[in-house]
């Protein structure tokens, strides 16, 4: 019964990371589209590739720093194991439901909002109840909290220095040979983002599966995981979860890549690879510190300093502003939705004894 149970949350997880990877699928995807460079059919393919591929490091031993802050940064993982398997099972699963529903909801609303902040507010949410608030680690959730505001910020320099940077690198060069350089360009920067899309994103749900096996199945090596240096995923693990958020890459949400590609600023190729070059770089260099950065907030930062380049007018803040409440929203509106779920499956469990 236990590994069924075990086998049933993996797939749940899983299904979280097909979820991001369809939610998250504009963060990627909707520059190269909308500046017309890829067709969304040769987008999504394009992104889900590279997204898979960055699993590829893990091979010659890179460590999976951002898997390790979600699978022991957020919740007390002893004080966790020490409720039970019960609890264990119970505060997985009404993580993951609280990160699911807010992420179909935003995805509805057509908002790209976090998918990183919705599963944290989710294992906050589901945590309260059982072990209150000293099962909780301030340090990691302060970390993470504040890369709400730190993430797009960086985005929004780094895009506009790019920018600035390929403007007068090319000010000497007709527009139309400008617009030829950079779609081609596009393509190598749609696939740094996409690469760190999957390095800093499937990392996060890798972080979780950890946490189901080694608080269940796997809890007499529990304590030697807490330790390490290195938070030890096993490879078929990294290789699911690289495939997961690929295949939801390869749906993508559509409702997204337009308020992404098109509502918030018009872009030229140009745009779209100073963008995607300065919110890949940016995911890429916080995964490395064990960050579990929003590449939503980090992209859309990123578009929004392009837009600014020309003038305030060329952003729509309107659109802006409707984004930022989503991502202020995200965390307590799934950490409620993660308690509800906690509640309930306790009372079904307990009617189930």
């Amino acid at each position: 019964m236990l590994i069924a149970t075990v086998v049933f949350l993996i797939a749940v997880a899983l299904a979280f990371d097909f979820i991001n990877g369809f939610h998250d699928a504009a963060n990627s995807i909707a520059t190269v589209v909308s500046t017309r460079v890829l067709s969304p059919l040769w987008a999504v393919a394009w992104a889900a590739f590279f997204n898979f591929i960055s699993a590829a490091p893990v091979l010659w031993g890179v460590e999976l720093k951002v898997a390790a802050t979600m699978g022991k940064g957020i919740v007390d993982f002893p004080q966790l194991k020490a409720g039970g398997t019960t609890v264990v099972l119970l505060v997985v699963f009404a993580a993951l439901m609280g990160a699911i529903v807010w992420n179909l909801l935003t995805w509805w609303w057509g908002l790209p909002s976090s998918s990183s902040h919705a599963l944290a507010g989710g294992m906050i949410g589901a945590t309260i109840p059982s072990l209150g608030l000293y099962g909780l680690i301030p340090s990691g959730i302060l970390k993470i909290a504040s890369f709400i505001v730190l993430s797009p910020l960086i985005g929004l320099v780094l895009g506009a220095s790019m920018m600035i940077l390929n403007a007068w690198i090319v000010r000497k060069n007709t527009p139309a040979r400008v617009d030829r350089w950079f779609r081609k360009l596009q393509l190598v920067s749609a696939a740094v983002f996409s690469y760190s899309h999957g390095t800093n994103d499937a990392q996060k749900v890798m972080g979780i599966i950890s946490v189901i096996l080694y608080g269940t199945i796997w809890a007499d090596r529990a304590a030697a995981a807490h330790m390490a240096q290195k938070f030890p995923v096993p490879f078929w693990v990294v290789l699911l979860c690289h495939a997961a958020i690929g295949l939801g890459t390869m749906f993508g949400g559509w409702r997204i890549v337009k308020t992404m590609g098109h509502s918030l600023t018009k872009l030229q190729p140009i745009g779209g690879f100073s963008a995607e070059t300065g919110g890949g770089v940016t995911i890429l260099a916080l995964a490395h510190y064990g960050i579990p950065v929003s590449t939503t907030h980090t992209i859309t930062g990123a578009i929004v300093g392009v837009g600014a380049t020309r003038g305030t007018r060329a952003v729509r803040w309107g659109v802006a502003g409707r984004i930022i409440w989503a991502w202020i929203l995200t965390i307590p509106a799934s950490a409620i939705v993660a308690a509800v779920f906690y509640y309930l499956a306790r009372a079904v469990v307990g009617a189930l004894a």
